[in-house]
């Protein structure tokens, strides 16, 4: 029979019989399925090979009969060229139940071994706090407008460094799941990247006094000064570990593991960055030399409220600009360019291949002479006496 309105108004389950599937004259496969519970739904079923697929089109309480033979003709056809709408319908569940969040955990898994652990921390802050706003969407609904609002709204609360870095991170993110096969394309490309200026924040002589007195003596406050002591990056400084200074020697040994630019680093110690290292309590069983390596950015608040509630102004100031300001008032101070650089540990064309490791050793000494010399600068700024520190003789 013909299913219509009507023809299935007087359809009954045949005697006996708890299921029964009765099949249209014109559509194969086309049918209404009946059950003892009294469900009517409308299926459609076809073979594939030797195997038999059967996919639920509707409730006939909810599709008419003329709705549900539209969707099987369609159905028909694509079985005719070849297709396979039973698993297209699997795949594209699973592809729905397959989360942006389930992704990201996927990737930061893989990342996890292979980053450094302070770059693992910024890349899944990225994911799991910038990018929170797309965890509940599957993968594949998440276009490039979803992406683009996204790095709007980051870019209005936290400015374009920071929509900068979690689009680089989405579309590392993208790439990893294109290769896995998780995703068909990278929303990211072609989203803006926001214009940001080299940052060149030198602090002035008042702005390093009053972050010096602004620090605790904790760990935290110690990390600070260390940075300014040493023109140092953050990570290397509070990563130190115990095993990596000598204070026989008054050498803090950086292994190219931990350093930027995978090269080993030696930060000669003034007396000023000696005492407080010396005065750091050692914890048995801990090589780690300070212990609060995630929680910079609300101990770095609070630094800043105690310098504002000191009657002091430092704005907008972060710890990398303690290592410019080292390095731009060292070359105030007389120290050659090559010298800040070796301090730095940063290559530059002279001091590449064989070069950089003869001037490893031969910079030792003056590395030794601007940091002191710069170690003093801030004491006598600190302890707010005149300079007796003597600028080193340029040459010509």
């Amino acid at each position: 029979m013909k299913l219509t309105a009507r023809s299935i108004t007087a359809l009954r389950l045949p005697p006996g019989k708890t299921d029964h599937i009765e099949f249209d004259d014109a559509i194969p496969g086309f049918g209404l399925r009946l059950r003892e519970a009294g469900s009517r739904t409308w299926i459609f079923q076809y073979s594939l090979g030797p195997k038999q697929r059967r996919l639920v089109i509707g409730r006939a309480s909810a599709l008419t009969p003329e709705m549900a033979r539209e969707q099987a003709a369609i159905l028909h056809a694509r079985v005719k060229l070849g297709g396979d709408p039973a698993a297209a319908k699997a795949a594209a569940r699973a592809e729905a139940a397959l989360s942006f969040r389930a992704v990201a955990d996927r990737f930061l898994a893989r990342q996890r071994s292979r980053l450094r652990p302070r770059s693992y921390v910024e890349v899944e802050r990225h994911i799991l706090k910038n990018a929170k706003p797309l965890h509940g969407r599957p993968i594949a609904s998440v276009d490039r407008r979803a992406v683009a609002a996204l790095l709007g709204a980051i870019l209005d609360a936290r400015g374009p460094v920071a929509a900068n870095h979690t689009r680089a991170t989405l579309s590392a993110l993208y790439t990893w799941a294109m290769k896995e096969g998780l995703a068909e394309s990278n929303p990211v490309a072609n989203t803006n990247k926001q214009p940001q200026g080299s940052r060149d924040r030198v602090l002035s002589d008042p702005e390093l006094v009053a972050i010096w007195q602004g620090c605790h003596d904790d760990d935290y406050g110690r990390i600070v000064r260390l940075l300014m002591l040493t023109g140092q990056r953050l990570t290397e400084i509070s990563g130190l570990r115990w095993s990596e200074i000598d204070l026989d020697k008054g050498i803090i040994e950086l292994p190219g593991s931990r350093t930027k630019n995978k090269r080993p680093h030696q930060v000669p110690m003034s007396d000023s960055v000696s005492a407080i290292l010396a005065a750091q309590e050692k914890v048995d069983g801990r090589e780690l030399i300070f212990g609060r390596g995630q929680q910079w950015h609300r101990a770095k608040r609070q630094l800043d409220a105690r310098i504002t509630v000191a009657g002091n102004v430092v704005s907008d100031w972060t710890h990398h600009d303690l290592r410019r300001t080292c390095a731009t008032r060292m070359a105030d101070l007389g120290v050659q360019p090559h010298v800040v650089e070796a301090v730095l540990n940063h290559v530059s064309g002279h001091k590449a291949g064989i070069a950089g490791i003869y001037n490893r050793a031969v910079y030792a000494a003056e590395k030794a002479q601007a940091l002191t010399l710069w170690a003093n600068h801030i004491a006598t700024l600190v302890e707010g006496r005149a300079s007796n520190v003597t600028p080193l003789a340029k040459r010509a």
